[in-house]
């Protein structure tokens, strides 16, 4: 698993939120907005789309975890059928994974051990956020970004 730090951009996102626990549920909520994107022609080798967990499932009930499926959208994009936000701007560090579940569920085991190894802090005031970038999906990879203190 390789790791960088990235100064990341805001983004303004379309996004479908689910509450519930976290699981397959969030692929099926990934799979709506990308039908949503895909009517807009919202999806092509630009596209950035984000999964977004606000809640630790360890200090906040299975039942009222928060999960976003997010697209990046211009500026000016008129968002109608989902709902708009923004992802703040910051400090991450980017860990690059294999896109698969396997690799993925491994990568949250090592990320936070990582991190702690290259002393960065988590920043709490932000959520992680799991980004897939079309041409790193083309290549079978994604990356989980998680939100560090500037040093």
């Amino acid at each position: 698993m390789h790791m960088k730090l990235e100064t990341m951009p805001s983004y303004r996102v379309a996004y479908i939120r689910r509450v519930g626990p976290y699981g397959a549920d969030n692929g099926q909520t990934m799979e709506a907005l990308k039908r949503w994107a895909t009517e807009r022609n919202l999806l092509n080798d630009q596209s950035v789309i984000l999964g977004v967990a606000h809640d630790g499932p360890a200090v906040t009930p299975p039942e009222r975890c928060r999960y976003d499926a997010c697209i990046v959208v211009a500026e000016g994009y008129s968002i109608e059928g989902c709902a708009e936000g923004r992802i703040a701007s910051g400090s991450y560090a980017v860990f690059t994974v294999k896109h698969t579940a396997e690799a993925v569920q491994k990568a949250w085991l090592d990320i936070y051990p990582e991190l702690i190894r290259h002393a960065h802090a988590p920043d709490a005031s932000r959520p992680v956020l799991e980004r897939y970038a079309t041409h790193m999906v083309k290549n079978h990879l994604c990356e989980i970004c998680v939100p560090v203190q500037r040093g």
